[in-house]
């Protein structure tokens, strides 16, 4: 199957993980079908857009779901070491990442690939920009510690 670009700012990030939006109940569908085992959630579950159970929707697809809630007006050090922990945790697994825009999940890979994967800003950058530019909060977010 080709990756399901329809998707709310879909990227594919490596063979094994890809990154989104907020997918739909059939677009989950589309993730299972690509093969993808494990969903993330940065997103929260009260906002608008979220699905009203997306863990039973996952489940009953077959995939494993997580949900690390992320406050989009608080992004915190303790929010990243968690997510930090459960990409290691799934590393060689197939993955999806999402949140509501794919700009929590954008910003959080990037720290991710700088402090854990140790990548250098010019190869860690182009996700992140293709998605978004960071603002408020996230600035100090993106740039650290």
């Amino acid at each position: 199957m080709d990756d399901p670009t329809s998707i709310l700012n879909w990227r594919r990030l490596d063979a094994a993980t890809t990154t989104s939006g907020q997918p739909t109940e059939d677009q989950l569908g589309d993730l299972k079908a690509l093969g993808v085992g494990h969903v993330v959630n940065l997103g929260l579950h009260t906002h608008e857009k979220a699905l009203s159970d997306e863990a039973a929707a996952v489940e009953r697809l077959g995939m494993r779901y997580f949900h690390m809630p992320v406050d989009f007006a608080r992004p915190t050090r303790q929010d990243l070491d968690a997510f930090a922990a459960l990409m290691q945790r799934l590393e060689g697994e197939t993955v999806h990442v999402h949140c509501i825009m794919n700009y929590r999940v954008s910003a959080f890979f990037y720290r991710y690939r700088r402090e854990v994967l140790g990548w250098d800003e010019a190869r860690a950058r182009p996700d992140l920009d293709a998605v978004w530019t960071p603002t408020g909060a996230w600035i100090a977010f993106v740039e650290g510690p």
